[in-house]
């Protein structure tokens, strides 16, 4: 008996470092902040601050157990979250994979994709479980920039399924194909299945617009503005695994399958995003970090100039980070890397622990 109270003991104690022993809550109308008295805790923190403001970030939150850990910037502002966009697309796709709006297994030519120029019968053989996983093998221009076109092989090369590239033909393509199924805008579905539901305080309806070159590409993204505080309630929904305070807005074993590797880095292409070594699920990348890591079976949204939307599971934690830039597309600007973005969140899972 004695031994197997130590076991649980053990337990426990392995549960409060790794989550916390704070109970879990969920925002209203505003989020709730975590005092932070401790001497150790405003060093922690004085730390990040130091290291964040020589960097290009205009907005960083952590979010703690439901709470605010910490906060730099202007949280409010809604901004541009570039490819986040595919990551929020991805939840939205989970209600209607499961109430068979949506087949996975489709292809391109049963569900009547085609584009300027043409798709031939190979490239019309992809499914739509391909694009999310930006295994298509269709490389043909995007309505925007920001992705690995300019490294793909030559189209046809690739059969379907079997390679990867990361091209915004088709996370476009994607959005036009969940559209299609439920015959409501991408903003509508947003609207309907989360926007409400999170309560979220800067997001408006009517700001929400496509753009992009149509002479390349049919298919336009499906851009979004959203605030760093907002964005953090997307990644507590995403942490409660598609719940929002016993809402099952979205699919939990959707949730748990988009977020799982299913490309590694090394099955990468080409070299350089390889190099990176982050994983992609269905448009989550995936942390590849070692089991004694802090963030450990973290997931993110990342999106161009440094937004980022990172969720940690083992430590019950969401960090939010933006990089607001102006003008979409301006590629002149100071960026806030994955390294230095990672750096932050180390230092933060550390934080006031």
């Amino acid at each position: 008996m004695a031994t197997y109270k130590i076991k649980l003991l053990t337990l426990l104690l392995l549960t409060v470092a790794l989550t916390g022993n704070a109970a879990t809550v969920f925002p209203g109308t505003e989020w709730d902040s975590i005092a932070t008295t401790s001497a150790t805790c405003k060093q922690q923190q004085a730390e990040l601050d130091g290291y964040v403001q020589k960097q290009a970030t205009t907005a960083l939150l952590a979010i703690k157990n439901g709470r605010i850990l910490y906060s730099y910037g202007r949280t409010e502002v809604p901004g541009i979250i570039e490819s986040q966009r595919k990551s929020i697309l991805s939840m939205l796709y989970g209600k209607y994979v499961a109430n068979g709006s949506v087949d996975l297994e489709q292809t391109l030519e049963a569900a009547n994709i085609d584009d300027v120029g043409g798709l031939s019968s190979t490239e019309k053989q992809a499914r739509v479980r391909d694009l999310l996983t930006a295994r298509s093998g269709v490389f043909h221009a995007a309505a925007n920039s920001g992705d690995d076109l300019a490294n793909a092989p030559a189209r046809g090369s690739q059969a379907p399924g079997s390679y990867f590239l990361y091209n915004n033909w088709d996370f476009n393509v994607a959005g036009t194909l969940l559209e299609n199924a439920t015959h409501k805008s991408i903003y509508q579905l947003f609207d309907e299945d989360i926007a409400q539901a999170l309560q979220l305080q800067d997001y408006k309806r009517s700001a929400q617009k496509k753009f992009g070159d149509s002479s390349k590409s049919i298919h336009l993204p499906y851009h979004f503005l959203l605030s760093t505080r907002d964005m953090a309630r997307i990644g507590l929904l995403a942490l409660h695994e598609g719940n929002w305070n016993g809402r099952q807005l979205i699919p939990a074993d959707w949730m748990r399958l988009t977020t799982s590797v299913y490309t590694p880095s090394s099955d990468m292409h080409p070299a350089s995003t390889a190099a990176r070594h982050v994983a992609y699920g269905y448009m989550w990348w995936v942390l590849e970090e070692p089991s004694d890591s802090p963030l450990q079976g973290a997931y993110m949204a990342w999106g161009l100039h440094g937004q980022y939307l990172l969720v940690i599971p083992r430590l019950d934690m969401v960090i939010a980070h933006q990089r607001r830039v102006p003008v979409e597309g301006k590629w002149d600007v100071p960026k806030v890397g994955k390294n230095a973005f990672i750096h932050m969140a180390k230092i933060l899972a550390q934080s006031c622990s």
